[in-house]
């Protein structure tokens, strides 16, 4: 069976439409985020931690760059295949979504 021109027309919009959806989306997450109050780094060392552990944290993090940059870095980063690391399990994401997705099967 051979596709005609406009079906394959709509597959592609729909496909650039979609790509273009979860860009949208993940700006518009990334940047609420972004905005919240508080700091990830303290967040995540607790209250207890010094000025030089939080401020080491936040480079590791790379919460010490401009937003846009660290956008452009994980958006890199998830096309190449790397989800990050997780904050509060200290393991790759990827590891982590590998270990549950069977089960959502």
């Amino acid at each position: 069976m051979q596709m005609n021109s406009n079906t394959l027309w709509l597959i592609v919009q729909r496909l650039g439409a979609a790509i273009v959806t979860l860009l949208i989306v993940s700006i518009v997450v990334f940047a609420i985020t972004a905005v919240l109050p508080g700091d990830a780094a303290q967040q995540a060392l607790g209250q207890f931690a010094t000025p030089e552990q939080v401020a080491a944290l936040r480079i590791k993090l790379g919460l010490d760059q401009p937003g846009v940059v660290r956008y452009l870095h994980w958006l890199m980063n998830l096309l190449g295949g790397n989800f990050g690391e997780s904050v509060s399990n200290a393991m790759p994401v990827s590891e982590l979504i590998a270990g549950r997705f069977p089960k959502t099967l």
